[in-house]
């Protein structure tokens, strides 16, 4: 299977995908890892940021739907933990998906510091819908690669993501006293 489609070989791109896809084919020999999964992600990101735009859904939403979809009524800290995010910029996702209707703000009973975010019946409801979206995206950014090669890049970025974030744990413990 040849990796490189014979319009990019000849002529210039004529769209985002298209350029990146030629650069990643021309640099796939000898650029770096992290590079390939950065322009990976975000091929990914925009196919499924327009497919998401349809039914009124930013590709930022997206993410904190997910994460409350398997664990709703987490603190707004809480989720721009999950999130991987600073806490003003989840603040300001929650205030926008608060006023689409996807979510709501509640203190517990005795704990008026902590803002917990929950979502609503709509909310809850775009689980149905967006899902099977973002399962045909993988599904089309796998196409043509056979099953073991799935299983064996899974595996890899696991072990690459488990690295890192070693590495990260121990740059940031600090020199041990």
């Amino acid at each position: 299977m040849s990796i490189t489609p014979r319009h990019l070989q000849a002529t210039p791109p004529d769209n985002v995908a298209d350029a990146m896809l030629q650069h990643g084919v021309e640099a796939a020999s000898h650029e770096r890892l992290a590079h390939l999964v950065k322009d990976a992600t975000r091929a990914f990101v925009r196919v499924l940021s327009a497919r998401l735009a349809v039914h009124g859904v930013s590709f930022g939403h997206w993410s904190f739907l997910r994460i409350l979809w398997e664990t709703d009524g987490l603190t707004q800290k809480a989720l721009s933990m999950h999130a991987g995010v600073m806490e003003p910029t989840t603040f300001a996702a929650v205030t926008a998906m608060e006023r689409a209707g996807y979510v709501e703000r509640r203190h517990l009973a005795g704990n008026r510091k902590s803002v917990h975010v929950y979502l609503t019946r709509k909310g809850r409801a775009l689980k149905r819908k967006l899902v099977p979206l973002a399962e045909a995206v993988n599904a089309l950014g796998i196409a043509g690669v056979p099953p073991s090669d799935v299983a064996i890049t899974r595996a890899v970025l696991l072990a690459i993501i488990a690295n890192l974030a070693a590495a990260e744990a121990g740059a940031t413990a600090g020199p041990e006293n």
